[in-house]
């Protein structure tokens, strides 16, 4: 699926992305996920894309991101953001940045191609994710004596309307992932994704959250968290824990009942939407992609836009259709 890589003009493009170790190993206790946290933010920095939030897991990652629809990159910060891969430089690595600095000043036919060959990895999510997924391959390799691949395959992307309801929704999935693992039963609480830093302070991670919700009306972290917490929780999140709805409790509501679960609840829920939808947004979102998916997967007709089912999701569409279940 080549929608990752497509460019919307005039207005930044969302992607939720997420990766898996290979065989579905939890190969990450602690010290990995914070060495894995440090770099989705450190190359976030670099390649000029904010993360919203995200998440890591044992075995997996999340990460929501806005792409800039243009950057303007001049020498001088072409050379911070390079610097920022490298915060505690080996002597080779100091050298390499004098070497780059030289380049530049003078200004030859060198500097132009180290220009576009690190403009290149500015700016593109796919760019993104294969730094973040090789650098931290070549650190877990080292550390752990082993070689070899790490990550099971390409990663899978969904392209999300970058404002409102879909937004919204796909960020709250995403830091609710360890609350559906059952490692805490509140998100604040686990150290390893967005909504947690924001709430510790993290100015990277405040700023995502007002962005998240800046079409609700949030100007500063506090309101912005309150609003995600609301969702998260649903309308008595100041009183109450989360749901004791279960996966098969859940199953039987939606299948066998024909009902529907408020969106708390369903985000408590591993639903496939959010991970195998393709395109998530309000349906003349996901319609303006049907042409460009349709010749990307050389299908002879255009797919349909579906409506979310099992809950009150509100304008929310998908373009991939899924199995019958919407649980994976």
């Amino acid at each position: 699926m080549k929608v990752r890589r497509k460019k919307i003009h005039g207005q930044d493009a969302v992607y939720h992305c997420m990766t898996r170790v290979v065989n579905g190993e939890r190969l990450f206790q602690d010290r990995e996920k914070e060495m894995l946290r440090k770099m989705i933010w450190q190359v976030a920095d670099f390649c000029g894309v904010q993360v919203l939030t995200y998440c890591v897991m044992s075995n997996h990652f999340h990460v929501l991101l806005r792409v800039p629809d243009r950057q303007q990159v001049d020498d001088a910060e072409l050379m911070r953001r390079y610097q920022v891969l490298y915060p505690k430089p080996t002597k080779y690595q100091a050298d390499s940045v004098k070497v780059l600095r030289s380049h530049l000043q003078a200004d030859s036919e060198e500097a132009q191609q180290l220009r576009a060959k690190l403009l290149a990895r500015m700016g593109d999510v796919s760019e993104y994710m294969k730094a973040v997924k090789q650098r931290f391959s070549v650190w877990f390799n080292r550390n752990h004596k082993r070689y070899g691949t790490l990550w099971a395959d390409r990663f899978k992307s969904v392209l999300v309307e970058g404002h409102g309801n879909p937004l919204q929704t796909m960020a709250a999935y995403i830091d609710l992932n360890p609350v559906r693992a059952g490692l805490v039963e509140d998100p604040k609480d686990y150290r390893f994704c967005g909504y947690a830093e924001a709430v510790a302070g993290v100015a990277e991670a405040e700023r995502g959250m007002v962005h998240i919700w800046s079409d609700h009306g949030a100007r500063d972290p506090q309101s912005a968290l309150q609003a995600h917490r609301l969702l998260i929780f649903g309308k008595h999140a100041a009183q109450v824990g989360l749901s004791d709805m279960t996966r098969e409790r859940a199953l039987k509501v939606l299948d066998e009942q024909e009902g529907e679960l408020s969106k708390a609840v369903m985000l408590r829920c591993r639903v496939r939407y959010f991970t195998d939808g393709a395109i998530l947004g309000s349906a003349e979102f996901v319609r303006g992609f049907t042409g460009a998916w349709q010749v990307e997967r050389g299908r002879k007709h255009p797919p349909k836009v579906n409506v979310m089912r099992g809950s009150a999701w509100g304008d929310l569409a998908v373009i991939q259709g899924l199995r019958r279940k919407v649980f994976g």
